[in-house]
């Protein structure tokens, strides 16, 4: 048997409310990661720093779905301190120049 349209409405408003949960857990989880890496401290535009965050996803798609281990992990959040230095230096020189 079919289920009612109703009842598909009822199923889809509730997995929305799911999918808004998970995204928020995970905007959450990956502010922390930024702040205990300073980019809270650096002005940067939105664009710049999401093609930064894009360059970094693309680094660690693929890795596996285990996650990373701790050294992994360590060697990771060196690499997006050194990625967001850069990202500092580059919108520090741009302002600069723009002075």
């Amino acid at each position: 048997m079919k289920k009612p349209s109703s009842k598909i409405r009822e199923e889809i408003a509730r997995l929305q409310e799911q999918l808004k949960a998970a995204e928020t857990r995970e905007a959450e989880r990956i502010g922390r990661v930024a702040l205990r890496a300073g980019l809270g401290e650096i002005e940067i535009d939105e664009v710049e720093l999401q093609a930064a965050f894009e360059e970094v996803a693309k680094r660690f798609r693929g890795r596996g779905r285990g996650g990373a281990s701790g050294k992994e992990r360590a060697g990771a959040s060196s690499t997006l301190v050194g990625q967001a230095a850069s990202v500092e230096t580059v919108t520090t020189q741009s302002s600069a120049g723009e002075a």
